[in-house]
């Protein structure tokens, strides 16, 4: 396997290459799994902003879309939950979410059961939006991801699985509303 390792090298060989050159304790397989997560994480953000940048939205924009399209009909969650299941704050869910309603992509309504609170829901439009938007970043991460072999992919997506889940990374409980 060091064979392997020492034949194709990245960005990231370079740089622990260095570290054990200059600081040895600093050059951890630790080191190269987050450098190499961080730099797959650019690559990844860097292709979908290409794709969303065509529709004027932003990533956080799309997160919101996305996250409510997937929670199935009728494509709608509670202010707090939207955030929860998304990757963004409270308070940042409501600038997008003004934003996303200007648009007329996203509505609120009331929660009748509930006077102090409310829904967000995707407009038709916002479904038609979330929906194209997500086979869109699909496909450029499939070309993204043309060069590596589907069996390296399916393990690669396990391994980090695995990690994630030793690191106490867990769903929220309950998936819907």
């Amino acid at each position: 396997m060091a064979g392997a390792r020492a034949a194709r090298r990245d960005r990231v060989d370079e740089m622990v290459e260095e570290w054990g050159a200059e600081l040895p304790e600093a050059a951890t397989v630790q080191l190269e799994i987050i450098k190499r997560a961080g730099r797959l994480k650019s690559l990844v953000e860097e292709t979908t902003q290409s794709v969303l940048s065509g529709y004027g939205l932003t990533y956080a924009e799309f997160d919101v879309l996305a996250t409510l399209r997937r929670a199935g009909a009728p494509y709608r969650l509670k202010p707090g939950r939207l955030a929860e299941r998304s990757s963004l704050t409270t308070g940042g869910t409501s600038n997008i979410l003004q934003r996303l309603t200007t648009a007329g992509l996203v509505e609120r309504e009331p929660d009748p059961a509930d006077g102090r609170s409310s829904w967000v829901r995707l407009t038709p439009q916002g479904v038609r939006r979330a929906e194209e938007l997500a086979l869109a970043t699909g496909e450029a991460h499939r070309e993204l991801f043309a060069d590596l072999p589907d069996d390296t992919a399916r393990a690669l997506a396990d391994l980090l699985r695995e990690a994630l889940l030793a690191l106490g990374d867990r769903p929220a409980p309950g998936l819907r509303g």
